[in-house]
């Protein structure tokens, strides 16, 4: 990944909630690893209030599981940091906040790997009226850098799937420093 500016955040959020107005549609979010960040980077931008309905900062599995409807047994099979449970807690925020898109994050911003995924794994997911898609992200970098990584890259993501330009399906994407 690329050194993200902090220019970066804003163009991007308010791209995304220019398009999102202009359609009446609406987001809510589900966050793990990014702890708030991608919800607070949304709502930064002025008219947020006309498209953001919500967030759920699901950092402990069973808040996954119980409040998003994560299944439990893939939780337990593959770990909270897998690309079917980015999707899932994409869909869960958005059927439990009755939003039209559902934007998700999970991974590893580190110090340690968790479940056998190294530092710097991440999935980030977009749920939607034509169904869900995650995308795998290995971000270099310290404990700040890839939360912000993963921030964007999820912004980006939403904004691909609202303008229709998405990237070929192999869409991870390896790290920088």
């Amino acid at each position: 990944m690329t050194q993200e500016r902090e220019e970066d955040y804003f163009d991007v959020s308010a791209e995304v909630l220019d398009l999102l107005i202009e359609r009446g549609e609406t987001v809510a979010v589900a966050e793990s690893l990014t702890g708030g960040m991608v919800a607070a980077e949304i709502t930064s931008a002025p008219g947020s209030s006309q498209a953001f309905l919500g967030s759920v900062t699901a950092y402990a599995t069973d808040v996954k599981q119980e409040l998003l409807g994560v299944d439990g047994d893939l939780l337990q099979e593959r770990g909270a940091v897998d690309a079917e449970v980015a999707r899932q807690m994409a869909q869960g925020v958005r059927k439990l906040l009755r939003s039209t898109w559902g934007v998700a994050t999970t991974g590893v911003a580190g110090p340690e790997p968790q479940d056998g995924n190294e530092v710097g794994t991440v999935y980030v997911a977009v749920a939607g009226p034509r169904g869900a898609d995650a995308r795998l992200l290995q971000l270099g970098g310290n404990r700040a850098t890839i939360r912000k990584g993963s921030v964007t890259n999820a912004l980006k993501l939403l904004n691909e799937e609202l303008t229709g330009k998405m990237r070929p399906k192999d869409t991870e994407q390896h790290g920088g420093n």
